[in-house]
């Protein structure tokens, strides 16, 4: 499966290019810094997404989850785990953004 780049990001990128360059290496270069694989790499950002309320976040990192190995059960329980600290409500919508990519794999 390959990610599809948002139309928005890409039309953002065009006009920024400079500013997307340095972002784009920034996060190569945090995944970089430490011993954690890539599917750990999404899993966590797929984390980060959703506790910050980001659906598109959500949507994008959920894709590059399932491209670096994770299975639906890997990427339903790295937000599961995230109840207590970000609460149930958000949970549920996380995994209704979750769903909107693996119902359609």
């Amino acid at each position: 499966m390959k990610t599809e780049i948002a139309p928005h990001y890409l039309r953002m990128k065009e006009k920024y290019p400079g500013f997307f360059e340095a972002v784009e290496k920034l996060g190569e270069a945090a995944a970089e810094a430490g011993p954690l694989n890539r599917k750990c790499t999404e899993l966590i950002r797929l984390a980060a997404s959703l506790a910050n309320g980001s659906e598109g976040g959500v949507h994008s990192h959920c894709k590059r989850a399932l491209e670096a190995g994770a299975s639906a059960e890997e990427i339903r329980h790295a937000i599961l785990i995230l109840t207590n600290t970000i609460g149930f409500p958000r949970i549920m919508a996380g995994l209704s953004w979750i769903n909107d990519i693996l119902e359609n794999e």
